[in-house]
């Protein structure tokens, strides 16, 4: 079972549960028991997608998830 939760810097991410820490790609170490959980996931596959998915909200649709609609 996978969490999806946020960094402070506002980057959406994913750990097992059960993990105490999850580093950022901004730098910070996150402890994870403190964070709110956005959602949960039954594996890494549909974890990533949910972290695709929080952050297409936040900055938008940036097109990694499907190369064909780049222009």
């Amino acid at each position: 079972m996978y969490i999806i939760f946020r960094c402070d810097c506002g980057r959406a991410l994913y750990s097992r549960e059960g993990a105490k820490t999850r580093k950022c790609v901004c730098g910070r170490t996150v402890n994870v028991k403190d964070r709110r959980i956005f959602g949960r996931a039954d594996d890494f596959e549909e974890a990533s997608e949910l972290v695709r998915k929080l952050q297409e909200e936040k900055y938008g649709s940036c097109h990694f998830a499907n190369p064909s609609k780049r222009e």
